[in-house]
This record gives C-alpha cells, sequence and structure tokens, in this order.
C-alpha cells in the first residue's frame, strides 16, 4: 500500500544541475485530481466507524456512565469505557520512541482537562455513531474549575537551562538596561485535514492509515502501547494534509481506534471532529517571558537574562523550550536562560510550527527592538555589532553563520535606509506606516535515516524510504536529489514514501527531513552504482577484461575513467546484457540532534523586515509587506523552498495579530473552536512577501549542504510586526496577540 510518485517534470534532462532548479511538485497532479488519497479517504468492506465521548469538565472523577441509552440506538455495535477497552500500556520515559499524552485513553476515573475522552461509540455509520455518542451521559464528582495561573506554586521551581558569566551583577552595572514581560496566548493547530485514524486487524497484525508526521515513530508507540510485536504493526500515511508538528506523535484516538478493531474484527475509523482538534490532539501551549537586557552605551551586550514559564498538563512535560536560541544568537559574556513548568488543568501541549524558538524570539527580539530605541539606535546596527564569532553557549564555531548578510541584504531590499525613526512620522497617502525588523535562527540537525535506491532495467529508478511528505514537497525533493545522483530525467524517478514497512525514515519536524534524507540517499545512490559497475565488469561485453574500478558512472552511463560518459553505455543495456531486472543500494545515515559533544553549532539564520499601515480613523491595522532574507544552506528546490517561508510568514503574522485559543473560565473548554471564530489569516490579510535565499552550502551538516527551512520563516516574525506596529502608533505590545484595542489609545493620527 505504499505510495509510488513517478515524477512528470521533463525538463530534468538540460544541462542545469538539478538540486537547486525549482521544479513543480510531483504530486501535484495527484492532489488537484482528488487522485492522492488522505487518511481518512481509505474504506474497507464491513468498515465501522468511531466516535468519541469527551468530558465536559475541566477536573473531576468519572462516576458513572450511563450507556443505556445510547447502547439501543440504531447501528451501534459497541460502546467502550474503561470497563471494557481492554488493557494499554505505557511508553517509558527511557524509550526513543515519542509520545505527548503519556496515560492511555480511558485508563481511569480521572478528569484532568475539558474534552480528555471517557468513553467511545462504535457504529454502522458516522452519523449514528454520532447521535449515539450525544446521547452517552457521564457523572462527576470533585469538579472544579480549571487552575490556569501562572504564577508558579512552591513547589514549581525555574531550572537554568544555560548560563554563562554574572548577569545579575552585569545587568546593575550596566549604562543602558530593558526589563519587560512579554507573552503569548496558546495557539490551536488548524491543519485543514483533520487527524484521522483506519484501522484493520488481521487475527495478528496491525494495518493503521494515519494522520501522521513520524510513521515509524507512531509505529513503535503503537506496538509499545498496544502490546504487540512492532513486526506485527504496519503505518501508512501517503498524503498528510499539513500537521505544524500537531501530527508529530500519536494521539489517544490511534490507540482507542485500533483496539475497536482488534477487538471487532472490523475495520474501524475515527476521525477527530474540528471541535475536538482544540482540546485532544495538542496545542501550542502560552508563555511567559521576562527579558532583561543590558547594554554599554556602544550598543555592546553586557548582559542578558531570559527566565520563561509555560503551562502544562497535569501528567506531562513537553518543553516549549523557549531559550532555544537565546544563548548562541548575541554575543555577551554575561547570559542565562531559566525554564518552569506551571502543571495545570489542561490538555498536553505538544510541537507547532517553530516550538520553543518562536515564542522565544518574539520575546528577546522585542527586546532588542526595545533596546535599540532606548540607546537611539537603529535597530540592524544593534545586531550586527553584537555578533558573536562563535557559538559562546557551547564554546564551539558556527558550521555556517551568515546573518550579518542577512540583515544587510534585508535592509537594502526592504528600503530600510529611507525609515525615519520618529514615532508615527511615515506616511502613505494619509496612512501611518510602521516599520519593523527582528533576526531569526532555527536548529539545523539530522534524525536517523535509512533508504534504498533502485536502478531498473526499464530505465527508471526507484528511491524507497519510510519518511512521509507533510505537505513539504518530499515527493519532488527526492526525485531531484536521485535525479542528479543517478543521471536520468526526473520522470524516470519513482519515488517510494509513507509506509513503515519501508527502511526507515527520519520524522518531518524541527525542519530536519531533507537534511536527514541527503547522506542516506546518496550513499544508498552509490551502492547501486558500484554494483551496477560490477555488473558491467562481470557481463557485458562492453566492459570485458575490465575490473569495476576502472569504470565510472555519469549521466545514466557507464564509461571508462578515461573516457567520456557519451562513449559508455545506457545503464538499462548494462542490465540487460547481465540479464538483471535491476541493482540496489541501501544507505544509512547516523543523526546528530542527540550529539552531546558537536565539534560544530548548526543553525540556519534569516532577518524580517516588515510594513504594517495603521489608519486610525476606522481603526485598521494591516502587514502590508515582508522581506525575509533566509541563510538555509542550498535550498534543494526554490520553489517549494519560497512556499514555506511565504506559509511561516503568513504564520508569523497569525502569531501577531490574530491567533489565540480562549477558554471558558468555568470548564476550560475552548469557546472558538472553530474556523470561524478561530481568527487565522486569510488571502485578504496576506501582504506581499519577497522572500530572498543566500547560497552558502552548509557541507558540515550534509554533503549537498542542505538545512530545513519549514519553520524559520516564523521565527522572529511576530516580533518584527509589533516593532512594526510601535514604529507606527507609539504603541508597545509585549502580549500577542496585537488587539485593535490596544491601540486605540494611540495619540498618532
Amino acid at each position: 500500500m505504499s505510495t509510488d510518485t513517478l515524477s512528470s517534470d521533463k525538463t530534468a534532462a538540460t544541462s542545469l544541475p538539478i538540486i537547486g532548479r525549482s521544479a513543480t511538485r510531483i504530486d501535484g497532479p495527484l492532489k488537484v485530481s482528488g487522485v492522492a488519497r488522505y487518511s481518512s479517504d481509505f474504506h474497507f468492506p464491513g468498515m465501522l466507524y468511531a466516535v468519541p465521548v469527551c468530558a465536559r469538565i475541566a477536573s473531576g472523577t468519572i462516576q458513572w456512565i450511563d450507556t443505556a441509552a445510547a447502547a439501543a440506538m440504531p447501528g451501534v455495535q459497541k460502546i467502550y469505557t474503561r470497563e471494557n477497552i481492554g488493557t494499554f500500556y505505557r511508553v517509558p520515559k527511557s524509550s526513543k520512541a515519542q509520545i505527548d499524552e503519556r496515560r492511555p485513553p480511558l485508563e481511569d476515573d480521572e478528569v484532568r482537562y475539558y474534552g480528555q475522552y471517557v468513553a467511545m461509540v462504535v457504529a454502522d455509520t458516522f452519523e449514528q455513531a454520532t447521535a449515539a455518542a450525544d446521547k452517552v451521559v457521564a457523572t462527576y464528582a470533585g469538579t472544579k474549575a480549571p487552575d490556569v495561573r501562572m504564577k508558579l506554586s512552591p513547589d514549581e521551581k525555574p531550572e537554568t537551562d544555560t548560563e554563562r558569566g554574572d548577569p545579575d551583577k552585569a545587568f546593575g552595572k550596566a549604562a543602558v538596561t530593558v526589563d519587560h514581560v512579554y507573552t503569548t496566548p496558546p495557539e490551536t493547530h488548524n491543519p485543514i485535514e483533520l487527524h484521522a485514524s483506519v484501522a484493520l486487524w488481521d487475527g495478528e497484525r496491525f494495518t493503521l492509515y494515519e494522520t501522521s508526521q513520524a510513521i515509524m515513530n507512531h509505529r513503535a508507540v503503537m506496538a509499545k502501547m498496544l502490546g504487540v510485536p512492532q513486526e506485527n504493526l504496519r503505518v501508512i500515511t501517503e498524503y498528510l494534509g499539513s500537521g505544524f508538528g500537531g501530527k508529530l506523535w500519536p494521539w489517544p484516538h490511534a490507540l482507542l481506534a485500533a483496539a475497536a478493531a482488534r477487538e471487532l474484527h472490523r475495520p474501524i475509523k475515527l476521525v477527530v471532529t474540528r471541535q475536538m482538534m482544540f482540546h485532544n490532539v495538542g496545542h501550542r501551549t502560552n508563555t511567559q517571558q521576562r527579558v532583561r537586557l543590558g547594554a554599554g552605551k556602544d550598543g555592546k551586550l553586557v548582559s542578558l537574562q531570559q527566565d520563561f514559564i509555560q503551562h502544562s498538563s497535569r501528567l506531562d512535560d513537553t518543553k516549549e523550550d523557549c531559550g532555544e536560541a537565546t544563548g548562541f544568537l548575541y554575543s555577551t559574556p554575561n547570559l542565562r536562560v531559566t525554564s518552569a513548568f506551571a502543571r495545570r488543568d489542561i490538555a498536553p501541549n505538544t510541537s507547532m510550527r517553530g516550538p520553543g524558538a518562536v515564542p522565544g524570539l518574539y520575546a528577546v527580539e522585542s527586546a532588542m527592538d526595545e533596546l535599540a530605541i532606548a540607546l537611539k539606535m537603529d535597530p540592524v546596527e544593534l545586531r550586527l555589532i553584537n555578533e558573536p564569532e562563535i557559538d559562546e553557549s557551547k564554546n564551539i564555531p558556527f558550521s555556517s553563520r551568515h546573518l550579518k548578510e542577512c540583515l544587510t541584504t534585508g535592509a537594502e531590499t526592504f528600503g530600510w535606509s529611507k525609515r525615519n525613526p520618529a514615532v508615527g512620522s511615515m506616511r502613505d497617502k494619509g496612512v501611518i506606516l510602521g516599520w519593523g525588523m527582528a533576526a531569526c535562527s532555527w536548529i539545523a540537525s539530522r534524525a536517523d535515516a535509512t533508504a534504498s535506491v533502485m536502478i531498473n532495467a526499464d530505465g527508471s529508478v526507484r528511491v524507497a524510504s519510510g519518511t512521509q511528505d507533510i505537505g513539504t514537497g518530499t515527493y519532488t525533493m527526492l526525485a531531484q536529489m536521485v535525479s542528479e545522483l543517478i543521471g536520468v530525467d526526473m520522470d524516470k524517478v519513482k519515488v517510494v514514501i509513507g509506509d513503515s514497512s519501508l527502511p526507515a525514515g527520519p520524522f518531518s519536524g524541527g525542519s530536519m527531513a531533507t537534511a536527514s534524507l541527503i547522506p542516506a540517499v546518496a550513499e544508498a545512490s552509490r551502492e547501486a552504482i558500484e554494483q551496477l559497475l560490477k555488473s558491467a565488469s562481470e557481463s557485458d561485453a562492453a566492459f570485458a577484461k575490465i575490473d569495476a574500478d576502472e569504470l565510472a558512472f555519469t549521466d545514466g552511463r557507464v564509461h571508462r575513467k578515461n573516457e567520456s560518459a557519451d562513449r559508455g553505455r545506457r545503464f538499462e543495456d548494462v542490465l540487460a546484457a547481465a540479464r538483471l531486472g535491476h541493482v540496489e543500494g541501501s544507505g544509512k545515515a547516523k543523526g546528530t540532534m542527540n550529539d552531546k559533544h558537536p565539534k560544530y553549532s548548526s543553525h540556519s539564520y534569516g532577518a524580517h523586515f516588515v510594513e504594517v499601515s495603521w489608519e486610525p480613523a476606522i481603526a485598521q491595522l494591516r502587514v502590508r509587506r515582508v522581506v525575509s532574507v533566509i541563510d538555509a544552506g542550498k535550498i534543494i528546490n526554490p520553489m517549494t523552498g519560497r512556499n514555506q517561508i511565504e506559509g511561516a510568514v503568513t504564520m508569523g503574522i497569525g502569531m501577531a495579530l490574530f491567533e489565540e485559543t480562549s477558554y471558558d473560565a468555568r470548564n476550560g473548554m475552548a469557546i472558538n473552536s472553530n474556523l470561524a471564530d478561530y481568527v487565522m489569516v486569510t488571502h485578504a490579510d496576506a501582504p506581499d512577501i519577497d522572500v530572498v535565499f543566500l547560497d552558502y552550502p552548509d557541507t558540515k551538516l550534509n554533503e549537498m549542504g542542505a538545512r530545513g527551512i519549514g519553520e524559520i520563516g516564523i521565527a522572529g516574525l511576530a516580533a518584527a510586526v509589533t516593532a512594526a506596529v510601535h514604529h507606527a502608533t507609539g504603541i508597545r505590545v509585549r502580549d500577542l496577540p496585537v488587539h485593535v484595542e490596544d491601540l486605540l489609545v494611540s495619540k498618532v493620527a
């Protein structure tokens, strides 16, 4: 059931390099024609439909669950509660398998957040299951309003994440200081595709069609929690309708679907509702960050302190690492970052596009803008003079860092030299303009990856890996890589991913998938070529009595090393002479993300420049244009790369101006749990976005020099927007998102 996607790009035979060339998505025709299958698109004979029943309190104990009325309704096959769901197991924290909500569903009678699953109805149709689920009645004891305090309790102690020098002493002696608190609200993932699970059980093995950004991890987690060997469990994700981090790790609905399939011996489909998306599959947690900066009159930082608190659930501890980029972004001899969990009556949080560094850079970059104003210094210049020579948090060199060029190129492209720093001083046809900027960074790392490459006698090449395409262009990127490595047109490359039965591939998160796949695919290609040359030496009369090490492979042809490729033989002819259907190579690459003693500090960098317009007469604030300059190594496909940055910038505008999940103080219910009330950026809100990629391949990370780009486009963007808002209105917004009400006190008109 794995996906074979054949490229349709007819331009690959040109003399231009394929890596670094814009190529249309090879999966595009399948998606626009409706042929591409997403998890909820799979249907099987005898399929039943499952609908969970959710708690309507934030905290309390289940006394009893009345299922009688629901069980008597037409089409109902089974109603599951804690009493009859069977046994689930836990994933130990020491395991490499990743999961954010460790408590299995229906494990006990304690309710710890609104929306927690308390039962599940299985029926012949989705409509019947939904109607019956509405009739299940749960009675609770000890209910109380959710505790959502951000202030730490006496037993909740901050921990020091990174520290050097004496930041308190240096701050006290600094000529110019900034000391402010910045907050970000809870945000909810809202991809168009809802989370879904289709589970099949054949009496011995599971086949699970999942909305997953990490099919290999999903298999590992589900095997542990269901108590079956990994080889008896297969996970398939042919296409994903985006995930933004919310689909990285498994959620309880997947276990419920699998358990019902095993017990009923029928295929089960469970699709999470849009309202459930706000409670049951993670969110970006809210943060509170105090940032203290101290600088000399020349603008050089002498002290940087960031103390952040985040909400988390009672049982889980997924960290929103706001200080991820703080230790190395700017040079300062004195620095400290502390973090703390405020465990409250909320659902588990999870990764959201740019976890940690995105809210963290909002605070740090906002403080840098405030420091520039206090110094009466240009904010670009302030960042330039605080550029570090090495990663001062680890005392190691950068693998590649061109933040200075991002800043200067961005300033030139944007026209920053024309900026009048006076608040409200810039106008365009009566509209007040505000200009703001911020720097950004994102980790550059690799996960473990394996891949296989098969060179076929029909002239095609097959590349396979147990990874997935979450909409970022992985299908196309793999086709480009193999096209260049083997020397065939892209339309001859078959890309096979999305199936855990394939060689174990990387997860699609942290902007690591591309960087992780490159060394594995390159090694597999080299091994396949080596096998091809051996076959030519042994079986092709054209190369009789020529050792394999005297042969070369160029642009799809086997030839003698001292001759041009034009005089060689096409690989399909070599395979035909050897009577071989194919030769195959495998490649394996070790990840770098858990390296405790790295030789280099590897990150991507960038700078955002933003223009907003403010019309006080009608209280209208708009982001009019954005220039983003990105240093992310070699860009494999500039077209899909630009799409990634544009999408991330758009999400950053949503973070700055719109997105915020609001909860009922009485029971913790998300009161804007729909796409009408949860406001996101639409086409009408989207500005002109100019994306500029610098071209500095980072070959210390992988041989093609590519780093990930999915998340860096959102990092720092909100700070650039609020800086522009301040420039236009004189109002400094430190609590996201910006509300128009915040700006009505502006005296700029």
